[in-house]
Formats: structure tokens, C-alpha cells, sequence
């Protein structure tokens, strides 16, 4: 399937971000209020009760304020690097990171209730790893090489550490991002 990478204004990228980071904050909010109940919501792996809807709802959860914080950083600044691969794919990239991500979690994850944008994160972050150097951009590539250095800490979150982080979600986050890098990188800016 082709979806070759379509440029968008950096206004529009920011508008897309802003927007998306607003929808973060206003759920962050209502949970706060609520005592966290929103929280009730979250993915609980092989729960059959609740369904699916954890797999949907968890990325935008978030167990703390401090988890929140620790979040929406790090998702504002990728999710305005994978823009630079176009609107289509960071759609794609978005959409698939949580389902992959979500449905590996509930299917192999620790017991308790996973919450948190986290997953998205990772997946953001192993797409942009290799989305560059699979593209052969220059401007592409020095984005991989700008996020493997600043951010390649973050390979160590996918081992298992503290008991109340989700490294699975890490984990199958990263994953997601090197399949959507390897199935959409490959092809080429659009001509105008």
C-alpha cells in the first residue's frame, strides 16, 4: 500500500500537535477532578470483563501528574518530528503504535492496569530511529541520528525495572515503530 510522505506547513504541524496535546491535558484534568477515575479505563491484560476498550483509552490515561508531565514532553517534540514524514504517516504511525502496542500489552502484559501515553511514545520514538535511514533523506536521517542521541536513553525502558512501570508497553511501543519505519519509510517525498 502506498503512502507517500506529503509535506505539511509547519503552522499546520504545530496546530496538529497543539491540538493533540490539548485533548491530553483536558482528559489529565477531568481524571485529576474525578479522583482519577477515569484511570477505571485503563488496559487490564486477558481482562475479557472491560474488553477491549483499555487497548483504545490507556495511552491517553495517566497514573500521576508527574506521569503526565513525564509524557507530554516527549510526545509534543516526536510527534512534531514524525510530522516531518508527512500527515498520512504520522496517522498511520499513531494509529498503529497504540492498536500493536495496546493489544501485545493486554495479551502478554503483567497483571494491573497499564496506563499512559508511553507506548505511543516509543513507538514515535523507534519509528524516527530508522524511519530516516530507511528514507535516505538527508533531512530524515538527521533526525534519526538527532533523537537516537538525545533521547537513546530511553532503550533501557523496555527492561523489566520498577514494578509500576509498564516496560511491555515500552517494549512493544518500540517494536510497533520499527514495523511502521520498515513498511512506510522506504518511499519517497511526494512531488508537488
Amino acid at each position: 500500500m502506498s503512502f507517500k510522505r506529503v509535506k505539511i506547513p509547519l503552522v499546520s504541524q504545530l496546530k496538529i500537535v497543539a491540538v493533540a496535546c490539548l485533548i491530553l491535558t483536558v482528559l489529565e484534568v477531568v481524571n485529576i477532578v474525578t479522583g482519577r477515575s477515569l484511570n477505571s479505563y485503563g488496559l487490564i491484560p486477558r481482562d475479557t470483563s472491560t474488553g477491549w476498550i483499555g487497548i483504545f483509552t490507556s495511552p491517553f490515561l495517566h497514573g500521576s501528574l508527574l506521569h503526565f508531565f513525564s509524557n507530554i514532553v516527549p510526545f509534543a517534540i516526536f510527534s512534531v518530528l514524525v510530522l516531518q514524514h508527512g500527515l498520512i504517516r504520522y496517522i498511520l504511525v499513531t494509529v498503529v503504535c497504540i492498536l500493536l502496542s495496546g493489544v501485545l500489552v493486554w495479551g502478554f502484559g503483567r497483571p494491573g492496569v497499564h496506563v499512559g501515553a508511553s507506548g505511543l511514545i516509543y513507538g514515535y520514538f523507534g519509528f524516527l530511529v530508522l524511519a530516516g535511514i530507511f528514507s535516505r533523506e538527508i533531512k530524515l536521517i538527521l533526525i534519526s541520528i538527532f533523537v537516537g542521541v538525545s533521547y537513546g536513553g530511553l532503550i533501557f525502558g523496555v527492561l523489566p525495572g520498577m514494578p509500576y512501570i509498564s516496560w511491555e508497553s515500552h517494549l512493544f511501543g518500540l517494536l510497533a515503530g520499527f514495523l511502521c519505519a520498515w513498511l512506510w519509510a522506504h518511499e519517497k517525498k511526494q512531488k508537488k
